[in-house]
């Protein structure tokens, strides 16, 4: 049996200083490392960033990777889980490998939203809109 996958990569309300870090704060076993995965990272107009990764994709979606207490796991991801689920676009966590070669959940984009690039691949380099 392989061990849990204890580590969750955010690229966006969910990363210190936003909106949505007290959500995830109280799980986070670490100060979080910075990181990457392959995909493409877009505003949706809403205050919020989606995601949609891509082990093919030439771009790279720019955020931090955070290590979650196991003592806690099941219930911080049930709890990001029905965070996720309630906004726009309904994400949905997948299985994602960052560029440090880590494996980690991650939440990406659902369908239904009109989305915008965000070229640099980081929610707080995007352009204004």
């Amino acid at each position: 049996m392989s061990d849990p996958i204890a580590t969750l990569f955010v690229y966006g309300t969910l990363l210190p200083g936003d909106v949505r870090w007290p959500i995830l704060e109280p799980f986070a076993a670490d100060e979080g490392m910075s990181d990457a995965v392959r995909g493409e990272l877009f505003d949706t107009g809403l205050d919020y960033p989606a995601a949609i990764f891509d082990t093919g994709s030439p771009h790279l979606v720019y955020g931090r990777r955070y290590e979650l207490h196991l003592r806690s796991l099941d219930e911080a991801l049930r709890r990001l889980d029905i965070e996720e689920d309630v906004v726009l676009g309904l994400y949905r966590r997948v299985g994602v490998t960052t560029e440090a070669g880590i494996a980690a959940w991650a939440y990406q984009y659902g369908e239904g939203l009109d989305l915008t690039p965000i070229p640099s691949g980081n929610w707080f380099d995007r352009p204004a809109r």
